[in-house]
C-alpha cells in the first residue's frame, strides 16, 4: 500500500482544499459548498470554492512550471506516468471507495470506472512514439522538411460528477504527457478523488506545479476562460454548459474541446436476440443510475410486436432492480443519485412525463431507502413521442423511455432528429440492417450489438450535433492533435554556393 493511501483520507466535516504547486492549499475565499455520502444522506465534508485570485494562483503555478516540463524529454515524462499508473493499481480499492462515498455508484462499477481512466495513461505512456513527426528528405535541392508537435503551455479541465476519475484521467495524462500543465477544475460533488490523483502524480515524481486541482465553481472556471495564460481548455458536461464553455474560451483565443449533452437511443429490431437486449437495456439504462453521458434513455423497438415483446421482459426486470448504498454487501444493482437537488429534477420529470401522456409502466418514485440517501427506483415509460419532453431533453437519471417506430426507416428518423448525436446502439442478427445503420446515423459513437459503445483509449471519444462543440474529440489520437501545436521546419545547410538575394517567390527545386 503507498504511503499515500495513508495520507488521503476524508472525514466527515473535514474541508477538502485545492492543490496548487505541489502541495495542499486551504481555501482563503470563505466560500465553502458540502459534499455528501448519498446513500446516506449525510454531509461528509465541505469543499472550497476557489476566488478569482486562487484561480489565478493556480494558473501561475502550472505557468510557472511549464517551460521545465516542457523541456523534459517525452520518455522520462512517459516514465512518471508509468509510475503513476502502478501506484493507481496499488491503491484500486482506496481510489473506487472515494468515487462511491462521493459519486453513489456502486464499488464495482467505481473500480470499472478507474480501469477506463487507467487505459488512458496507458496510451499517454507511448508518447515518444505519439509525438513523432513527419520528415521529407530533398523536399528541393538540398532541401529537407520536417515537422516538430510542441505543447501548447498551461492547460485546463473542467469536468463533470458522473465520472470524477475517469473525465479527468481522458485529459491530463495526454496533455501532461504532451509537455504541457494542468490545471484541473472538477466537479464540486465530488472533489475527492481528484485531489488524490493529484497526491499520486506527486509521489510518482511529476514536478510541482505540473497538475494543479482547483476547487470550485463559475468563478474559478471563469478565470480559466478569460486568463490568457491559459492556451486551452477542456470540458464535459451539460450543452448548455458546453456551448458557454466553447463560445467563451474561444472568444479569449483559447482551444476547446467541449463534450454535451445526449439522449442515447437503442434501436431493437425483430430478429434481435431478445435476451440480449434486455440485459445490455438493464445495465446501459440503470447502471449507475442512468447518470452516463452514454446511457441508453430511449429504447427504439421497430414494429409492435417487438415494442411488446420487450415492454413484457423488462417490466419485472426493472421492478427488481436491487438498489442500495454501493458500498453494502451484497452489491446492489443500482446506487443513489447524486444529490437531493438532482433526485427531485429526475422525479419532476418522471412528473412530466405522465403528464405529456406517457404510458408509466414502471414508476421508481416510490423507492424509500428507509428515508435515507438520495434514492429513486428505476422507472420505465411506453409510448413516448419523439415530441415528448422526456425524449427531447437529457434527463441524466434510471429512466427508460421506449418509442415505437414502424419500420427501420422511421427508427433512423427519430435518432437524427434529435438534437443531440452522442452515442447509439442497433441490436439485430441482420448484417445488412447493422451495415446501413451504421452508415445512416448521425451519431459520434454507434454500437453494433454493444450497448455503450465507449471508444478504447486508443481511438477517439467524442459526439456529433449539440453533443460536442469544437472540432476534436477527447483522448486517442486527437486528444494528443489537441494538446499540441504543429511546427514545421524547412532547412537548408550551406554548400559553399552563393548566389545572392533572391526577390521572388522561393520554389523547391
Amino acid at each position: 500500500m503507498s504511503t499515500v493511501a495513508k495520507e488521503v483520507s476524508f472525514q466527515a466535516g473535514e474541508q477538502i482544499d485545492h492543490y496548487i504547486g505541489g502541495q495542499r492549499v486551504a481555501g482563503k475565499s470563505g466560500r465553502t459548498a458540502p459534499v455528501y455520502n448519498p446513500a446516506s444522506g449525510a454531509q461528509s465534508a465541505q469543499v472550497a470554492l476557489a476566488s478569482a485570485d486562487e484561480a489565478r494562483a493556480a494558473i501561475a503555478a502550472a505557468d510557472a512550471a511549464f517551460e521545465g516540463w516542457a523541456n523534459t524529454t517525452p520518455l522520462t515524462r512517459a516514465r512518471v506516468l508509468f509510475r503513476f499508473k502502478a501506484l493507481v493499481e496499488q491503491n484500486f480499492d482506496k481510489m473506487a471507495e472515494l468515487i462511491t462515498r462521493e459519486h453513489g455508484k456502486t464499488f464495482s462499477d467505481a473500480k470499472g470506472e478507474v480501469t477506463r481512466g487507467l487505459e488512458v495513461v496507458e496510451f499517454a505512456c507511448g508518447i515518444p512514439h505519439l509525438l513523432k513527426g513527419e520528415h521529407s528528405m530533398n523536399v528541393g535541392g538540398g532541401v529537407d522538411s520536417f515537422s516538430l508537435m510542441e505543447p501548447l503551455g498551461v492547460v485546463a479541465g473542467i469536468t463533470p460528477f458522473n465520472f470524477p476519475a475517469m473525465v479527468p484521467m481522458w485529459m491530463y495524462p495526454i496533455a501532461i504527457a504532451c509537455g504541457n500543465t494542468f490545471v484541473l477544475k472538477p466537479s464540486e460533488k465530488d472533489p475527492s478523488a481528484p485531489l488524490y490523483m493529484a497526491e499520486l502524480l506527486k509521489e510518482a515524481g511529476l514536478p510541482d506545479g505540473v497538475f494543479n486541482v482547483l476547487q470550485g465553481d463559475k468563478e474559478a472556471v471563469d478565470v480559466l476562460l478569460e486568463d490568457p495564460r491559459v492556451q486551452a481548455v477542456s470540458f464535459v458536461g451539460s450543452t448548455p454548459i458546453a456551448e458557454y464553455i466553447y463560445a467563451t474560451g474561444s472568444a479569449n483565443g483559447k482551444r476547446v474541446q467541449a463534450l454535451g449533452g445526449a439522449k442515447n437511443h437503442m434501436v431493437v429490431m425483430p430478429d434481435a436476440d431478445m435476451d440480449q437486449v434486455v440485459d445490455a437495456l438493464m445495465g446501459a439504462a440503470y447502471g449507475s443510475a442512468g447518470e452516463r453521458c452514454m446511457a441508453i434513455s430511449v429504447a427504439v423497438p421497430v414494429g409492435e410486436e417487438t415494442a411488446d415483446e420487450l415492454i413484457r421482459r423488462l417490466k419485472p426486470r426493472v421492478e427488481a432492480l436491487k438498489i442500495g448504498d454501493g458500498m453494502s454487501r451484497p452489491e446492489p444493482e443500482m446506487g443513489p443519485l447524486v444529490t437531493a437537488e438532482h433526485a427531485a429534477k429526475v422525479r419532476a420529470y418522471i412528473d412530466i412525463g405522465e403528464q405529456e401522456g406517457a404510458e408509466l409502466v414502471v414508476d421508481g418514485r416510490g423507492f424509500d431507502n428507509d428515508g435515507q440517501g438520495f434514492f429513486l427506483g428505476g422507472t420505465l415509460f411506453d409510448r413516448v413521442t419523439d415530441k415528448m419532453r422526456i425524449h427531447a431533453e437529457e434527463i441524466f437519471g434510471p429512466v427508460l423511455s421506449v418509442v415505437r417506430a414502424g419500420d427501420f426507416d422511421e427508427a433512423c428518423r427519430i435518432i437524427n432528429a434529435h438534437e443531440f448525436g452522442n452515442g447509439t446502439s442497433i441490436f439485430t442478427r441482420d448484417g445488412d440492417a447493422a451495415r446501413q445503420y451504421a452508415k445512416k446515423i448521425q451519431v459520434g459513437m454507434v454500437g453494433i450489438n454493444v450497448p455503450i459503445p465507449v471508444p478504447m483509449a486508443f481511438h477517439s471519444f467524442g459526439g456529433w450535433k449539440r453533443s460536442r462543440f469544437g472540432v476534436l474529440n477527447a483522448h486517442g489520437e486527437e486528444g494528443v492533435r489537441f494538446y499540441t501545436q504543429l511546427k514545421t521546419v524547412t532547412q537548408r545547410w550551406p554548400t559553399g554556393i552563393r548566389k545572392g538575394g533572391e526577390f521572388v517567390m522561393p520554389t523547391m527545386k
